[in-house]
């Protein structure tokens, strides 16, 4: 096919088209045909046994009333621009809170761009319903949405840069699954794709640092954060798109945490927080209360670390994000428990593992585990907190998370040498111990090659 028919149907289809418009218009092969062409040329094209060629189309389109684009492809002028402006209006939805009705939305635009086969237009709905997914909680129909779009777009020989929104869309839905190594694998190997090939695209090397700094960061892979981090910092400025640039601030204030640069990260959540505020993406601003209430943990401001934890957890139960709320309950209970409201942090938790498990969430599970292993002790009810620590280091070693599992070594392993279990702690302990010497940073492989900033 020559590139004059790009995105032209097939003879038989025009044929087809151009005969039933004419019948829906009462009009006789030689009126359609009059003045440039024969009866006898009509008849041949509407049996599918000649390709017309574009004056052909045009001289047919306008003596049946329709635009050239329509005759050709089937698709009616304007098709595309209008479900652009459909899909806008769908993540809008969706950045308001509303993940059912976007997702309502993205299933009938999807289904429009199916029947007229723009390919473009079907990515973009299916990465809107893979978002949708992830906001309620359904990861494996999120990372089937994903897959859907980047096979979508590969397909239609879309370049990498384009693709990147849907490769981060999986490596998030294994990293929220707790599959933390392989979700580092996704947007390592991207990275380097990219850097490699010389595709410094600024938005989609921005995307891709600012999200795998949270798989770094619960690995223990602290060095390799703060690096991407640093990079992210340093492409934000290339990058037109505010909710990516909010969206890497939020990513960067953990880094800053983690080398106790408390005043900093506050500030970069504050960026955040204005950035989502004036796009009014609410399940965004939520997850900036949630971290600025971890600062304030950090800083020993409990009073208000609860306050923006709780002002975190409204937004997300008004928006029926599931699985973010569930994350951020976790650390609301961490502020009850040290604020002495046990018992309330006690049943957060309980609620909390109702909604998470090995395959969803299972990094917070394990943080509610322990939390409630904590408890537990407090109240000194050891074989109860041993039970939820030996639960929680299951699902940690299943996610493959370093830094939390050597924290979480050591109190089971405290637990043990006080009920006088010497040798099970000595265990413990070294078991801790292993995952402190062997950091993410020294078992992830080589770092991706960096963009020339």
């Amino acid at each position: 096919m020559g590139e004059r028919d790009a995105g032209r149907d097939d003879r038989e289809a025009i044929g087809r088209r151009v005969q039933r418009l004419r019948a829906e218009r009462g009009m006789t092969q030689r009126q359609l045909a009059e003045p440039a062409y024969t009866p006898a040329y009509i008849s041949t094209l509407e049996a599918g046994r000649v390709r017309p060629s574009d004056e052909a189309l045009r001289h047919l389109a306008g003596r049946l009333g329709v635009g050239y684009e329509e005759l050709a492809t089937g698709r009616p002028a304007g098709l595309a621009t209008d479900l652009r402006l459909r899909l806008t209006e769908a993540y809008r939805t969706l950045a308001a809170g509303g993940a059912e009705p976007a997702a309502r939305q993205y299933a009938e635009l999807l289904a429009e761009a199916e029947d007229h086969g723009l390919a473009e237009e079907r990515a973009t709905a299916l990465l809107g319903l893979g978002e949708c997914a992830v906001e309620t909680g359904e990861l494996t129909a999120g990372r089937r949405h994903f897959e859907r779009a980047e096979a979508c777009l590969t397909e239609a020989g879309a370049p990498l840069p384009a693709r990147v929104p849907a490769l981060r869309g999986r490596a998030l839905t294994h990293y929220l699954a707790g599959e933390l190594r392989y979700a580092v694998y996704l947007l390592e190997s991207t990275l380097d794709e990219l850097n490699r090939a010389g595709l410094h695209d600024p938005d989609a090397l921005l995307l891709l640092y600012a999200s795998v700094i949270g798989p770094y960061m619960d690995m223990g892979a602290h060095a390799r954060a703060a690096q991407a981090a640093e990079l992210a910092l340093a492409l934000a400025p290339r990058v037109a798109e505010p909710a990516l640039v909010a969206r890497m601030h939020r990513s960067v204030a953990r880094t800053l945490l983690a080398e106790g640069r408390l005043a900093e990260a506050d500030a970069s959540l504050a960026k955040a927080a204005e950035l989502y505020r004036g796009l009014r993406l609410r399940t965004e601003l939520a997850n900036c209360h949630w971290m600025r209430g971890y600062v304030c943990a950090q800083n020993g401001e409990l009073p208000r670390a609860e306050d923006e934890m709780r002002e975190a957890l409204g937004i997300l139960s008004d928006t029926r994000a599931a699985l973010y709320r569930s994350q951020v309950a976790v650390e609301l209970a961490d502020v009850l428990h040290r604020r002495g409201k046990s018992d309330e942090a006690a049943a957060l938790l309980r609620e909390v593992l109702d909604d998470l498990s090995s395959e969803r969430g299972a990094v917070h599970a394990a943080g509610a585990h322990r939390l409630l292993g904590i408890i537990a002790e407090d109240a000194r009810d050891t074989d109860t907190a041993e039970e939820h620590y030996v639960r929680a280091l299951s699902l940690l070693e299943r996610a493959g998370a370093a830094g939390d599992l050597a924290d979480l070594c050591r109190l089971l392993g405290d637990l043990l040498r006080r009920t006088g279990r010497v040798e099970a702690a000595l265990d413990a302990y070294r078991t801790g111990l292993g995952h402190r010497t062997t950091p993410g940073t020294t078992t992830l492989g080589p770092a991706p090659a960096p963009p020339p900033l």
